[in-house]
């Protein structure tokens, strides 16, 4: 394939950290906007009824957490010509209300898949985060598809 955009360079690159704060209001949107009623999401009497220590976010949540600045190999990239993918994610424990997470963003592999259209990079990609304590709570795994340019062109 010809016209590949995402510098390979760069896989294994790491994003500076940054905090993100996991507030119950921003739980309670959230589970609203996906149209979960679970109760646990919004209610700390019913979180704690099912065994957990207060009111927790749908396996899901980690999707909102939005780095302060892009990732320097996606900032060149053209955003008329990118697609979401898959997403994936992996917990050790449930995310709790009142946590903080130091989070960093992982450039994980480009695949070059060949479509219809034409030609496909999928942008592998990882959001990790981790306790106070340094221990990993999360890892949210999204696949990027970034289209190739009409006519041979950036």
């Amino acid at each position: 394939m010809t016209g590949m955009e995402i510098d390979r360079s760069l896989i294994g690159s790491v994003s500076d950290p940054y905090v993100v704060e996991v507030e119950k209001g921003a739980i309670r949107r959230f589970a609203e906007a996906i149209g979960d009623p679970n109760p646990v999401y919004v209610d700390a009497d019913a979180a704690r009824a099912a065994g957990y220590a207060g009111i927790i976010a749908p396996p899901t949540f980690p999707a909102s957490f939005r780095a302060p600045e892009e990732p320097v190999w996606t900032r060149h990239l053209d955003r008329r010509r990118v697609l979401a993918g898959e997403q994936a994610f992996h917990h050790e424990r449930p995310i709790l209300a009142g946590d903080r997470f130091e989070c960093r963003v992982h450039f994980v592999e480009v695949v070059d898949k060949e479509w219809k259209s034409g030609p496909v990079e999928l942008l592998v990609q990882e959001v990790r985060g981790s306790d106070p304590d340094g221990r990993p709570v999360f890892v949210h795994r999204r696949t990027t598809i970034y289209r190739a340019a009409r006519g041979g062109g950036a």
